[in-house]
C-alpha cells in the first residue's frame, strides 16, 4: 500500500514541472497539435477567397461581368501576398518605433523586410513563425478582396489594382498593427477586443467599399434598371465557402488546438444560422417569399458579427448578435441604399462595413459573463462598449481618408471609370478579351 501512495506521489510530482514548464515556456515550445490546426486553418482562410468569395461575387454580378470579378479576386491573392512578405508583415507585426512613440502605436518597423529572420526555427506562441505569417498573409489577401464587390462592373483592372495596392499600404497595415501588434499598439492600449478582424478586416473593407463607389460613381442604369444576379447557384455556393471557410478564419484566430478555439467555431457557426434564419423570415414577413440571395446575405452578416467577438462571446451572446447584425444589415442594404442611391454593387459597405461596425461594438456586450461570455477587457460593460465604439471610429476615418487619396492617385496614374461603351459591353471582353459564357 506504502509502495503504492509512494508511486502515485512521485508520478505526481513529476508531473507538476510539466505544467508549469507549459505555462511559463508556451512561447518557446512548438506544439504539433496547433501547428497542425493552423495549417488546415490557413487553407481555409484562403478557401475563402479562392473559391468561396469569388464565385459569391462572380454569381451576383451580370453575366458580361462575371470573369472580371473572379480576375480581381485572383489578382489580390497574388499581389497581396507578394506585398504582404515584402513589407506587409515587418510593419504589421513587429514593433515600431521608440517604446510609447505614436509610430509604434500605428504602424509597425522594417526588422522583418523580405521576411528576415523568419526561419524554419524561429516560433510564434507554438507554431512556427512562417505559419503564422502564412495566416495572417491569407486575411490581407480577402480585405481588399472584399473592396472588390463595392465597385463591381465598371472600374478599370489597372485602376483596381493600383487603388488595391495604395490601399492596402496605408490602410490595411496600420489598422492591423493598432489592433493585432500587441504591446504599445493603439487598439491594445485602449483593450479594444478584436479577436479575428472586425475593425482590421470588415469595418476597413466596409469603408473603403462606400467610398471607392460613391467616387467612381453609379453603373449605367442604376437605379432603373434592373441588375440581377446572373447566377444564384453559384453566389449560394460561394456563401457555403465563407461559411466553412470561417471556422478558419474565427477558430484559428486562437493560434492553437483549444477550447477557445472550438467555442470560436460553435458561435460562428450560431451567429451565422441566426442571422440567415433571421433574414429569412423578415422576407417572409415583408415580401411572403423567402429569396436564396437573402439567406445567404444573412448568413454573411452573421458571420461578420461575430468575427470580433468569437473567441470571447458564448452560444447564446452569438445567437443575439446573429439576430442583431440581420435585421440592421437588412435595413443597410435595402432601406439605407435606396434612401441614399448610392450603387454598392455587392454591398460590401452594406453587408461588411454595417455588419462589421455592429459587431465590434456589441463585442462589448456579447462578452461579458453575465451574457454567457468569457469576460471583457475593462471594469464595466458599458466602458468596454466606449472603447470598441471608439476603435470603429478610428478605423472608419482612418479607411476613408487612406481611400479618398488612394482613389484620386489611381485615377491619375491608370484611370479608374471605364468608358461608357466598355461598361455597355462588359468588362470581361473589353478588359480581359475573354467570355465567361460561350454563345453559339
Amino acid at each position: 500500500m506504502r509502495s503504492a501512495r509512494t508511486a502515485g506521489l512521485v508520478c505526481a510530482l513529476a508531473m507538476l514541472p510539466v505544467s508549469f514548464a507549459h505555462a511559463d515556456d508556451v512561447a518557446a515550445t512548438l506544439n504539433g497539435g496547433d501547428t497542425a490546426w493552423m495549417i488546415v486553418a490557413t487553407a481555409l482562410v484562403l478557401f475563402m477567397t479562392l473559391p468561396g468569395l469569388s464565385l459569391f461575387y462572380g454569381g451576383l454580378v451580370r453575366s458580361k461581368n462575371v470573369l472580371s470579378v473572379l480576375i480581381q479576386c485572383l489578382a489580390m491573392a497574388g499581389v497581396m501576398s507578394l506585398l504582404w512578405v515584402a513589407y506587409g508583415y515587418s510593419l504589421a507585426f513587429t514593433p515600431g518605433g521608440a517604446e510609447g512613440s505614436s509610430q509604434q502605436a500605428i504602424i509597425g518597423g522594417t526588422s522583418k523586410l523580405f521576411l528576415r529572420g523568419v526561419t524554419v526555427d524561429s516560433l510564434t506562441g507554438t507554431i512556427p513563425e512562417s505559419l503564422f505569417v502564412a495566416f495572417q498573409m491569407t486575411f490581407a489577401i480577402i480585405t481588399p478582396a472584399l473592396v472588390v464587390g463595392a465597385f463591381a462592373e465598371r472600374m478599370r483592372f489597372s485602376g483596381m489594382l493600383v487603388f488595391s495596392v495604395i490601399w492596402f499600404t496605408f490602410s490595411y497595415l496600420p489598422i492591423c498593427h493598432m489592433a493585432w501588434a500587441g504591446e504599445g499598439a493603439l487598439f491594445h492600449s485602449w483593450r479594444v477586443i478584436d479577436f479575428a478582424g472586425g475593425t482590421v478586416v470588415h469595418v476597413n473593407a466596409g469603408i473603403a467599399g462606400l467610398v471607392t463607389c460613391l467616387m467612381v460613381g453609379a453603373r449605367r442604369g442604376f437605379p432603373r434598371q434592373p441588375m440581377r444576379p446572373h447566377n444564384l447557384p453559384l453566389a449560394v455556393m460561394g456563401t457555403g465557402m465563407l461559411w466553412v471557410g470561417w471556422f478558419g478564419f474565427n477558430a484559428g484566430s486562437a493560434l492553437a488546438a483549444n477550447g477557445q478555439a472550438a467555442m470560436a467555431l460553435l458561435v460562428t457557426h450560431l451567429s451565422a444560422a441566426a442571422a440567415a434564419t433571421t433574414w429569412m423570415l423578415i422576407e417572409l414577413c415583408f415580401h411572403r417569399k423567402a429569396s436564396a440571395l437573402g439567406v445567404a446575405t444573412g448568413a454573411v452578416a452573421g458571420l461578420v458579427a461575430i468575427t470580433p467577438a468569437s473567441g470571447n462571446a458564448g452560444p447564446l451572446g452569438a445567437i443575439g448578435l446573429g439576430v442583431v447584425s440581420a435585421l440592421v444589415c437588412y435595413w443597410s442594404a435595402t432601406s439605407l441604399k435606396h434612401r441614399f442611391q448610392y450603387d454598392d454593387s455587392l454591398d460590401v459597405f452594406g453587408v461588411h462595413g454595417i455588419g462589421g461596425i455592429v459587431g465590434a461594438v456589441l463585442t462589448g456586450v456579447v462578452a461579458a459573463p453575465a451574457l454567457g461570455g468569457s469576460g471583457i477587457n475593462h471594469d464595466s460593460m458599458l466602458t468596454q462598449v466606449w472603447w470598441q465604439t471608439a476603435s470603429v471610429v478610428v478605423t472608419a476615418v482612418w479607411s476613408a481618408v487612406v481611400s479618398v487619396i488612394a482613389f484620386a492617385i489611381a485615377k491619375r496614374v491608370a484611370g479608374m471609370r471605364v468608358a461608357p461603351e466598355v461598361e455597355q459591353m462588359g468588362l470581361d471582353l473589353s478588359e480581359h478579351k475573354e467570355q465567361a459564357y460561350e454563345i453559339y
